[in-house]
């Protein structure tokens, strides 16, 4: 559904994409790991189309990502920010309910408020979540929000961006069983990308490792174990000693 062909890009004298090829069928769950700084983000916004690679091609369903009429091509795609990116100034059903409150989404407001309802208690909240504002939430139940709001529009693709970050052990459990569950039920295609071992095993079906800007290693995830690859096997046991160089 979505595949990276030679992808390129550099900020100045900086690369960071050095030649990305990468592949994600329809209905599958793909997890890209590497270290920070190691362009798993660029990948993404690239794919969305807010990163202009340099050279090489993004395609969704075999059409140039570039190219692409950017309402219903961005119509497709749901997101989960890393930090929730939730509106402050707005009650949480209407953060669930954004998109269905303007442009080529738009339902009545009654509808959309249903709507979103429906996808906090999908998350585990009850309807009396839908009057409260962020800042009266735990960063446990701003994630779920976070999460609702990526499913409501029923998006064919959804991007999960460091989707257990700031949580504790039990919280990041909790969120990496909905996802799985959730990316299920919807049949939909989904990338995470993340550097937590733990939410790898719980969401992917394949994993992509990315290094020094380029795919080091793809593979299922029941073969991650097993791959043989330096670069990953350090990265999984956390090692201070392999070809990855700690930044001291």
């Amino acid at each position: 559904m979505i595949e990276l062909d030679d992808v390129h890009k550099a900020f100045g004298s900086n690369k960071v994409l050095r030649g990305v090829n990468l592949r994600i069928d329809s209905g599958t769950s793909m997890v890209v790991i590497g270290g920070s700084g190691t362009g798993k983000s660029i990948c993404l916004k690239s794919i969305l189309g807010l990163v202009t690679p340099d050279s090489g091609t993004i395609t969704l369903d075999g059409e140039d990502v570039t190219r692409a009429e950017r309402d219903s091509f961005l119509a497709r795609f749901g997101m989960l920010f890393q930090g929730g990116a939730l509106f402050d100034s707005l009650p949480v059903w209407q953060n669930v309910a954004f998109r269905l409150l303007r442009g080529s989404l738009k339902r009545p407001k009654d509808e959309a408020r249903a709507i979103a309802v429906e996808k906090l208690r999908r998350v585990g909240l009850k309807p009396d979540v839908a009057d409260l504002f962020p800042a009266e939430l735990s960063g446990g139940m701003q994630k779920r929000v976070g999460l609702a709001r990526a499913i409501a529009a029923e998006p064919e693709i959804i991007f999960f961006d460091e989707p257990t970050t700031g949580l504790d052990p039990i919280m990041s459990g909790v969120i990496n069983d909905l996802i799985r569950e959730i990316v299920v039920e919807m049949g939909a295609t989904a990338m995470t990308i993340t550097h937590d071992m733990t939410s790898v095993r719980a969401i992917a079906d394949n994993v992509a490792m990315l290094h020094n800007g380029v795919i080091q290693w793809t593979g299922p995830v029941s073969e991650m174990d097993r791959s043989g690859d330096p670069y990953l096997e350090q990265f999984i046991t956390g090692s201070a000693d392999g070809p990855i160089e700690a930044v001291r």
